[in-house]
């Protein structure tokens, strides 16, 4: 009995001082609402649908990293002296940035999106350090985060929320683990999303038509997704009208 206390203190004292010293895990609000599955009745008229396969947003990380380099969040600054629970001063760890940098691959685990079981699913490989209670906490893992598409109608943007669903950590001491668990968390949250999938000059349409002195302009009314056969598949619904007295645009 004794034993089970002690254990249970442990665990409240331990998230405790999480919340204490990273603050109250949040997700951030993403604009929009979320993107639904089409109609079992098919879609309505003025729709198309945009195909995109796994092995495009392969080329698109591989570029990313090769071209620009790994991806690097940071969340936070690191703690003066003055704060509390810092034990020595923070010019004795300039080298810990607080930083979690992304790789290609890393843990057994390859950063890459995956389109399974009706959901977006894009395993993390980082690296990273945290400043903890006055040393510099050196970590690496992988997270299992799935993507959730919105639309905003009114900005015209399809965005994409960043949901964390796991965060697997190696060679970190258990005490540990769940301070570096939130970092990870927030540092994703605060610095990936929302992310701007599909802007409004991607997805509006405008046909200048000489003739009749105008244009025939299309607005996107609706977006749905489905993910068959291994893509990713929208299904952008517009609605049409027309515009006199310029060459569109």
């Amino acid at each position: 009995m004794r034993y089970g206390l002690i254990l249970i203190l442990g665990l409240v004292l331990g998230a405790g001082a999480t919340a204490f010293l990273l603050g109250i895990p949040r997700i951030k609000s993403t604009p929009g609402a979320v993107v639904n599955a089409p109609e079992s009745s098919g879609d309505p008229p003025g729709t198309v649908v945009i195909s995109f396969s796994s092995s495009f947003f392969e080329l698109l990380l591989t570029s990313l990293f090769r071209d620009l380099g790994p991806p690097a969040l940071h969340l936070g600054s690191v703690p003066k002296s003055s704060e509390p629970f810092s034990l020595q001063p923070a010019t004795l760890l300039q080298g810990c940035t607080n930083t979690i940098t992304l790789a290609q691959q890393g843990s057994n685990v390859k950063t890459q999106v995956q389109f399974a079981n009706g959901k977006i699913s894009l395993p993390l490989a980082f690296s990273g350090n945290y400043n903890l209670l006055g040393n510099c906490l050196q970590f690496k893992g992988w997270a299992q985060t799935d993507i959730q598409l919105r639309f905003d109608k009114d900005k015209q943007t399809v965005y994409g929320q960043v949901n964390v669903d796991t965060v697997n950590l190696e060679g970190v001491n258990p005490a540990a683990n769940n301070f570096v668990t939130v970092f990870v968390r927030d540092a994703i949250d605060e610095k990936v999303n929302p992310l701007e999938l599909i802007k409004a000059p991607q997805l509006q349409l405008a046909i200048p038509v000489k003739a009749s002195n105008g244009a025939v302009k299309a607005h996107v009314k609706d977006v749905r997704s489905d993910i068959q056969n291994g893509s990713l598949n929208l299904h952008i619904t517009y609605e049409f009208s027309g515009e006199r007295g310029g060459a569109g645009g």
